[in-house]
């Protein structure tokens, strides 16, 4: 539940962008005093480590209305500054790293209240074809529409896209110039490009990066949102579709998409055309990431040479198999790389926790596993669970053999154990 005297605001400017699609508002940045703030800082995760100051949620809530008060003084008066984000970094699953920034809080409270004026904007002019970091909306309900609209349209090609550094290559004044389209006023403008201007620290060197946006700050999923929007899907809807001779889809994750095409020549041409409207908009299609797959009902081939494909979608890999009663159904499965990722990550963990409390441990891992089955945990895929829950065991049972050479876990010890401790049993969370 929002704040009584928020909601009403943000139902006014959702009501008024939906009844004219063509209003500019200029006028938002008064609706930012202290109890919309206060609702800001409600939303905002406690959970989430401290920026370049060190603040954390725990102590800025120390005193939270004396500090509520300073930051709407200091927004009032056009004093606030924005303070650099500093950077880090994780690995990604072809062995690269993504940069991920850490705002300190009270930005991290400033950009939550400019993206609940945004969204309540935008909301109504998002298509239904995009589903990341939308209210009300999940990464399960695309994966959902994306096995329905292939099963019931005929669905013959995917054209599967990746975007090479999406956030770090954003085109800010393309960025700038579609928000002015929705939003012009001036005060919420600035607070934009004071983040955007801000820096980023990294291992304690300052850089003022001139593209992208900081993909980990609070308001960097609804700019990212703006700029796909236009870019994208208002591209898909207004100019590809028109000119397709048969029937096709665009499902769009943040920046994760496909396009599914009833003919090949749809396809293909969409194939061609893609990366030059990408490539003027200031992104970069990958080259071996972004791939053509014949994803067609097997029945449909003409020839042995004509192979299926399959097609991976926010991790999870879709094919073509027979159901129990015999019929073709699209089936999914933990795409290799997540299930790769997840039994490093719990080997890593393992490894470096084993001198922690057993009972700790042992909790710590029960939330892993649960985490991941509550996201993989969809119809057909039991068997993939089940192989995570077992590599669980053997990587907890291999490291703690190895807390001390004098003692070590043995085979029938770490069965004893386990009858104390039991690992929770793989669930189907999604039956569709």
């Amino acid at each position: 539940m929002r704040s009584p005297t928020v909601t009403p605001k943000l139902q006014r400017i959702a009501a008024q962008a939906a009844h004219d699609p063509e209003c500019v508002f200029t006028t938002l940045a008064h609706l930012i005093d202290e109890d919309f703030l206060r609702e800001a800082y409600r939303h905002t995760s406690k959970s989430s480590a401290a920026g370049i100051d060190g603040v954390t949620a725990q102590m800025y809530a120390e005193h939270l209305e004396e500090n509520l008060r300073d930051l709407h003084e200091l927004l009032r008066s056009g004093s606030y500054q924005a303070a650099p984000v500093e950077r880090v970094w994780i690995e990604k699953d072809d062995g690269g790293r993504r940069p991920i920034g850490k705002p300190v809080f009270e930005d991290k409270i400033v950009q939550r209240a400019v993206a609940m004026l945004l969204e309540a904007i935008y909301e109504q002019d998002f298509y239904d074809c995009s589903y990341g970091f939308r209210q009300g909306r999940s990464p399960h309900e695309a994966l959902h529409e994306l096995r329905e609209r292939c099963m019931r349209e005929g669905i013959g090609w995917i054209v599967d896209a990746d975007v090479s550094g999406y956030f770090d290559s954003i085109d800010r004044t393309r960025l700038r110039e579609g928000l002015r389209q929705r939003v012009n006023d001036g005060r919420v403008l600035r607070l934009i490009g004071k983040w955007l201007r801000a820096g980023v620290m990294d291992a304690g060197v300052l850089t003022h990066p001139e593209t992208g946006v900081v993909q980990g700050g609070v308001i960097s999923p609804i700019r990212a949102n703006i700029f796909l929007h236009d870019v994208l899907d208002e591209w898909c809807e207004r100019e590809v579709r028109p000119r397709m001779k048969g029937r096709g889809f665009l499902i769009r994750f943040a920046d994760d998409f496909v396009i599914g095409c009833e003919l090949e020549g749809d396809a293909r041409r969409i194939m061609a055309v893609l990366p030059k409207r990408f490539a003027r908009c200031g992104l970069r299609m990958h080259p071996t990431k972004t791939a053509l797959i014949a994803f067609r009902k097997p029945e449909a081939h003409q020839g042995a040479d004509q192979r299926n494909g399959t097609c991976d979608l926010l991790g999870l890999t879709h094919y073509w198999s027979r159901s129990r009663r015999g019929f073709w159904v699209i089936k999914r499965r933990t795409a290799r790389k997540r299930l790769c990722r997840a039994k490093k990550a719990l080997w890593r963990w393992c490894h470096t926790n084993r001198h922690a409390p057993l009972k700790y441990q042992y909790h710590m891992l029960c939330l892993k596993l649960r985490g991941h089955f509550r996201y993989y945990g969809i119809r057909g895929n039991f068997r993939l669970l089940e192989e995570v829950r077992r590599y669980a065991e053997k990587a907890w049972r291999y490291w703690l053999s190895r807390r001390s050479s004098k003692s070590p876990t043995h085979w029938e010890k770490f069965q004893k154990l386990l009858e104390t401790y039991v690992l929770p049993t793989p669930k189907i969370v999604h039956n569709i």
